[in-house]
């Protein structure tokens, strides 16, 4: 009985742990594709700001942002958080308006900026105001 107990634990514990990320579903998706591309680029952004249609994967991204955001993407695969770094640098370099407006929207606090600051430094290799 006591070994059936501990095996239920255990079975319930891996598949807790097996729920602690994103889903994968989207991870497929290429990033460098929709950064080249400055429609799809721009259909991504309308639809995390709320100002557009969004698609699937879309809507995963909204929806996860603001949590990934506060759990330093815990929950984000290795190449979920890859694709967020890529992201967030081009749009940091190449399309500071858009950087703006989401960290006016998903920031306005200034509270990440502080957080990750120094990461975010590192990743660009510049100094971030």
């Amino acid at each position: 009985m006591e070994c059936t107990f501990m095996l239920l634990v255990l079975a319930l514990l891996a598949a807790a742990s097996a729920q602690q990320q994103y889903t994968t579903k989207f991870d497929g998706v290429d990033v460098d594709n929709i950064l080249r591309n400055d429609r799809l680029l721009t259909s991504y952004f309308n639809c995390v700001m709320e100002v557009g249609k969004c698609s699937p994967d879309g809507t995963e991204l909204k929806k996860r942002i603001p949590e990934a955001l506060e759990n330093e993407c815990a929950k984000c695969t290795e190449k979920q958080k890859e694709g967020a770094q890529k992201v967030l640098k081009h749009l940091y370099e190449k399309k500071p308006d858009m950087f703006q407006q989401l960290e006016a929207k998903y920031d306005s606090s200034g509270k990440y900026r502080a957080k990750y600051k120094d990461r975010a430094e590192k990743e660009l290799g510049t100094k971030i105001a």
